[in-house]
């Protein structure tokens, strides 16, 4: 797609601008890492060009100097909280993290569990670490956090906390998901290397908002759109702006947290490094920008997503309807609707002429190509085939899969797996295109033409099924559906 983001700028600003900040506070610098570290597909939806794994690589080429401490909060584990977009609970997610980093060969300082107070389920993980050999660190809650500064940074306060012994110039704080403590670690960790007589700093890297584009930039108002379920938004940052004259956008929970955040690091440090909370952040993804509007069409087009997803949400399970309603005033701010994709409007009047499901997708060159419910295939299918077809250079009429490798598909889903729809889903298609493809040369050409979809734009005119939903995703295309199932039933599966 066109590219509006250089990601190779940006990992070299970066790495330089974490560099001065660490020399800044004498060699040793907590960096607090908010968002995804290696699968931020939100920033390369909205920078188009932005690697998702670019912040990890960015990691890599500060390895030596990096330690890694993965904080969760004891009471998520006790809630058996999780990742929406993996499926996978806090606790095992902590897990994930730590063979990821161990496997790029980082080392783990620690885990640390924020807000333990002897939850049953917190102690379970604490042993499992152990016998992982994990080291674990417990941190406690703190009558009168955050506005009791006094006792805060007091013996009784950070000073309860078991300190992480760390040895390099840069320590990362990560975690596997908002609320997990990370500031408190850093802030703890950074009283104990006082109290060592340790020299050592905090900052923050936040890619959303970005601090040097307006408030009013598609970008940062994407980033609304993509937080909608926090009821949060973006602001000015008043108090950079009172310091130095400068209007920067930061997000409204950070300004409002920075009065603590500076009073604890003056009681911490004798006096604070920051004036306001976007001296406190590393971010330097608005400096790498190279084409502003093609940075401005996909953050558009990623509101719009973000509308047409929440809306299925509601659809799905009748909650969420206030999460559209702000969804809609986001896109007003854009000065966008629900018809901004042109792959709606090619499915809707595609499914007017053939009356029945059918799939729009909008390739690199600006065609539009559609699919519908065939007899052997479904919308997702017969869309994934067109597209294929198209950028490869073969007719869209002409069958690519043999019928010998999609017939006995149809008979297993139809007469062992109890399938009432024979048709195929998408990873079913491309199975039987991939058997194809073993004697078949165009079947071959056609299966090459997968990469030439990543980020290319779906559109579906009825709720597709979360496998073909998971197939499209993995294959990079972006996914939306018209809040409506094929089917006037009550359970939908």
């Amino acid at each position: 797609m066109r590219r509006g983001f250089d990601n190779e700028k940006y990992l070299e600003l970066q790495e330089t601008r974490i560099k001065e900040r660490i020399a800044q506070f004498g060699g040793k610098l907590y960096l607090e890492f908010g968002g995804k570290l290696f699968d931020d597909y939100h920033a390369s939806r909205v920078l188009p060009g932005f690697e998702p794994d670019s912040k990890f690589r960015l990691l890599k080429n500060l390895r030596e100097d990096v330690e890694i401490i993965i904080a969760i909060n004891a009471g998520h584990i006790e809630k058996n909280k999780a990742r929406g977009d993996l499926g996978i609970t806090y606790d095992e997610d902590v897990l994930r993290l730590a063979d990821v980093f161990r496997g790029e060969g980082f080392r783990i300082a620690a885990v640390v569990l924020t807000q333990y107070a002897g939850q049953p389920a917190a102690d379970a993980f604490r042993q499992r670490l152990a016998a992982l050999g994990i080291p674990c660190k417990l941190h406690y809650p703190i009558e009168g956090y955050p506005h009791d500064v006094d006792l805060i940074v007091s013996p009784e306060g950070y000073g309860r906390n078991e300190f992480v012994e760390t040895t390099r110039p840069l320590v990362v704080v990560t975690a596997p998901g908002p609320g997990s403590g990370k500031l408190a670690t850093c802030l703890s960790q950074l009283y104990h290397e006082h109290e060592h007589g340790v020299e050592a700093g905090y900052a923050k890297f936040e890619t959303f908002p970005v601090w040097n584009l307006p408030l009013s930039h598609p970008v940062n108002i994407a980033y609304e759109a993509a937080t909608v379920d926090l009821d949060d938004a973006n602001i000015i940052d008043s108090f950079h702006l009172d310091a130095y004259g400068e209007t920067t956008v930061n997000y409204n929970r950070d300004v409002e947290a920075f009065p603590v955040v500076k009073a604890l690091m003056q009681k911490i440090l004798g006096e604070s490094p920051y004036q306001s909370p976007t001296d406190m952040g590393v971010n330097m993804v608005g400096f790498a920008i190279s084409d502003d509007d093609a940075c401005r069409d996909a953050s558009r087009a990623e509101i719009v997503r973000r509308y047409f997803t929440a809306a299925e949400t509601v659809k799905r399970t009748g909650s969420g309807a206030e999460q559209v309603s702000r969804l809609q005033a986001i896109m007003q701010k854009a000065g966008i609707d629900k018809n901004y994709l042109p792959t709606r409007q090619a499915a809707l009047e595609r499914e007017k002429e053939t009356g029945g499901p059918v799939g729009a997708l909008i390739l690199a060159d600006g065609r539009v190509v559609t699919g519908k419910t065939s007899e052997r295939l479904g919308a997702a299918s017969s869309l994934l085939m067109n597209a294929l077809k198209t950028v490869t250079g073969v007719d869209i009429e002409q069958n690519v899969i043999d019928d010998a490798a999609i017939n006995p598909i149809c008979h297993l889903k139809t007469e062992h797996l109890a399938n009432r729809n024979h048709r195929l889903h998408s990873d079913e298609t491309l199975i039987a295109l991939s058997i194809t493809s073993g004697t078949s040369e165009t079947a071959k050409r056609v299966i090459g033409g997968l990469p030439d979809l990543a980020g290319c734009d779906a559109f579906f005119s009825v709720i597709i099924s979360a496998t073909d939903e998971r197939v499209y995703r993995k294959l990079g295309i972006n996914v939306c559906c018209e809040p409506k199932f094929e089917r006037h039933t009550f359970y939908h599966g």
